[in-house]
């Protein structure tokens, strides 16, 4: 067996109370810290995550137990907006001669000459009807006033005031005229 020099260092004495390169020895219940700083970190690494997502996303709803106010707290329904209503045009005669409005009715029910009725009534308060025709279904229930651009919403309204029944679409359906009246079995009851 090789045997090594001895050195100042492997004389020391006992009452140093240290060991190696200045090692001292290690504490009664040392480890409770480090176990203690590890979960205070997971749960701020965690709370900050949670927060994070609920800011990217809006679905997820984010709140610290124990912060609550004690109460019960009732769910709220979200708020929706309403998309503010575009007033009608009642009176033709207001619509601007530049926007080249034109109303085209076609008659979706098995009753004849129901488009024509209701061109006569539109055209006695002077609405532009330009043209009638059969629609290519003559089973329709209810009377829709089709309408292809979005400015054009409020002569619409107007035309479901004047006709006194149906409901407004946007549609590109019908390219014929800025305006598509598809009278339906409700118009022909109230006749």
């Amino acid at each position: 067996m090789a045997t090594f020099p001895k050195d100042q260092f492997d004389n020391l004495p006992e009452d140093l109370g240290r060991r190696g390169a200045h090692r001292a020895p290690k504490k009664k219940g040392g480890g409770w810290i480090g176990l203690l700083a590890s979960i205070v970190a997971i749960a701020v690494l965690t709370t900050g995550g949670l927060y994070g997502l609920s800011l990217v996303n809006e679905s997820i709803e984010f709140t610290i137990p124990g912060f609550a106010s004690g109460e019960d707290e009732t769910p709220v329904a979200p708020s929706v907006s309403a998309t503010p209503e575009v007033p009608a045009i009642l009176d033709p005669a207001q619509i601007d001669k530049k926007r080249k409005i034109t109303i085209t009715i076609l008659n979706g029910t098995a009753v004849s000459g129901l488009d024509k009725t209701a061109s006569k009534l539109l055209k006695k308060t002077k609405w532009p009807v330009t043209s009638t025709a059969p629609a290519n279904a003559s089973d329709i229930e209810k009377t829709f006033v089709y309408y292809s651009d979005p400015a054009n919403e409020d002569v619409a309204r107007g035309l479901v005031i004047a006709l006194g029944i149906g409901e407004i679409r946007e549609s590109n359906t019908f390219l014929g005229a800025p305006i598509t009246i598809v009278v339906g079995q409700d118009y022909a009851d109230l006749q």
